[in-house]
Parts: C-alpha cells; sequence; structure tokens
C-alpha cells in the first residue's frame, strides 16, 4: 500500500508549481505500523510530527502578497503521514489566492490537511515582524566528539550495548544523524535528542548505532520511530524519548518526536534550522 501511494506522489518527478489553491495536491502516506514489527500488541510510544514552514504566502482581498510562519502539529494517531514534497506544492498553490483574513487561511489549513492525514491537524500562522526567541539548543551531553572508530554506515541495532545494570536518567544528543529520502535518495540533515531512565547505555554504542542510519533510506517519522524501538527493545529503559529535528528541504522542515510519556514538546528551532 505504502509503495503504490508513493507512486502517485510528486516524489521524484517533475512539477509544475501551481500558484491558485489547489487542496488535491495533497498526497497522504499510510503510516506504517513499526512496532508490529517489533512484536508489540500496541504502540509503546506517544507522540507528534512538528512541521515548521517558512515560505507561505498568499494575497489579501486587495490583492497585496502576505507572508507567515507556519506550525503544524500531526499527530501520531493520524492514519496518514503528509508526502513533504506534496505539502511545498499545497502551499505554494496559496501564492497568488486571494483570501479575505488569516482566520480562513488558517480554517483552510486545517481542514485540507485534516481530510488528508485522517485526524484533526492544529496550524498556527505567526507574522514574520513578530521577535521570536525560539533558538535553542539540546540538553544533555553531546555524544560527538567521542574518540571511536566507526564503519558501519547501514542501520545496525546489534550495535547498541548497555553499559552497567545501574540505572540512570541521562540526556544524550546528536548533530550527526542523517537518513534518505525512500524515493529520490536524497539526503536528510538532522540532530536527535534522547532521554532515558534505565540501565546506563554505553556511549559509543548509542553513537556508532546513530551514525550507521547514514545509509538508510525511509521516511523522517519511520526512522525516529525505528530508533525508538530499537533502544526500547535492546536497551530496555523504563522511560524513553526520542526528539529528532531535522533541517529544512522545500521550506519545511519535519520534527517527529516519540515517548513513552504523554507530551508535545516545544517547538525550539537549533542554529542549523
Amino acid at each position: 500500500m505504502k509503495s503504490e501511494q508513493l507512486s502517485k506522489s510528486p516524489l521524484g518527478k517533475n512539477s509544475e508549481y501551481a500558484t491558485q489553491y489547489d487542496a488535491s495536491l495533497l498526497c497522504a502516506i499510510p503510516r506504517a505500523l513499526s512496532w508490529e514489527q517489533y512484536g508489540y500488541d500496541s504502540s509503546p510510544y506517544y507522540g507528534v510530527d512538528i512541521w515548521n514552514a517558512y515560505e507561505i504566502s498568499w494575497l489579501n482581498s486587495n490583492g497585496l502578497p502576505q507572508v507567515a510562519l507556519g506550525e503544524f502539529i500531526i499527530p501520531l494517531s493520524s492514519a496518514n503521514l503528509i508526502e513533504s514534497k506534496s505539502f511545498k506544492l499545497y502551499l505554494n498553490s496559496f501564492n497568488q489566492t486571494k483570501i479575505e483574513n488569516t482566520g480562513n487561511l488558517v480554517e483552510t489549513l486545517e481542514n485540507d490537511l485534516s481530510a488528508c492525514a485522517g485526524e484533526a491537524i492544529k496550524v498556527k500562522l505567526v507574522p514574520v515582524n513578530i521577535k521570536q526567541d525560539l533558538l535553542n539548543g539540546l540538553e544533555g551531553k553531546c555524544l560527538d566528539d567521542l574518540d571511536i572508530k566507526i564503519d558501519v554506515y547501514n542501520r545496525d541495532a546489534s550495535l547498541l550495548r548497555v553499559e552497567n545494570s545501574s540505572v540512570k536518567n541521562e540526556k544524550l544528543y546528536s548533530h550527526l544523524l542523517k537518513t534518505n529520502c525512500p524515493v529520490t535518495g536524497q539526503p536528510d540533515w538532522g540532530s536527535i535528542f534522547i532521554e532515558y531512565t534505565g540501565k546506563s547505555i554505553e556511549p559509543s554504542s548509542l553513537l556508532k548505532y546513530i551514525v550507521s542510519y547514514r545509509g538508510e533510506c525511509d521516511f523522517h517519522e519511520q526512522c525516529v520511530e525505528n530508533i525508538f524501538l530499537d533502544i526500547l527493545k535492546i536497551c530496555e529503559p523504563a522511560e524513553l524519548t526520542i526528539y529528532a529535528r531535522y533541517l529544512r528541504r522545500g521550506g519545511l522542515d519535519i520534527n517527529p518526536y516519540r515517548s513513552t510519556n504523554r507530551a508535545v514538546p516545544n517547538n525550539f528551532r537549533l542554529n542549523r534550522q
């Protein structure tokens, strides 16, 4: 089903950019239930996908162009992912479309995107002239300066190791996450935050594991879920949170969040985003 939907998506194809509103441009991709492949009877995580859009524009009723930043909160429980290129084409279709006010635009976006995802999506538009103190960093210990040899660049969960049986709460992060588009093979660069409570995870094994995604081809959301599930299965933490902040492509960045705890994370922005 997933491959059938991908064949209908605009990924890897030449696309004409519509400048008049067209909701039919949106392409839904059924979410793969990753946890089923790991033997879970139900999802062991909660979460959301946070999308940020930096290229939203439309015309007001007088024909004057308007611009805004957009935040889209897509619940993990939605039946579908929204394919990113179709999302970009859809947003661009507003460029020459007259819309009476911002409230009408938000309502249209929420209705169309919710219909595509199969569940209610929250949309927030922010004027570009409003100062936002969103620039932030990841908390905890950075793994990237570890002096280790790495030679595995295809996903390998067997790299993960538990250091000892002592229980700790630890926050770790890396800016070395790289995955790839499952259709075009284009690189997707990101930073990843990991917080867990449980047996101590060997830092070098965790970094090697993260780097092993360098050759992985899948959607941002699926990659983050697989990282969550591999760590949960092998390291057996009592609590686990994974939050990836991917760099933007086509004016959009995607930031999947998965956790054993119910929460909606802060939508900050890293320097490289």
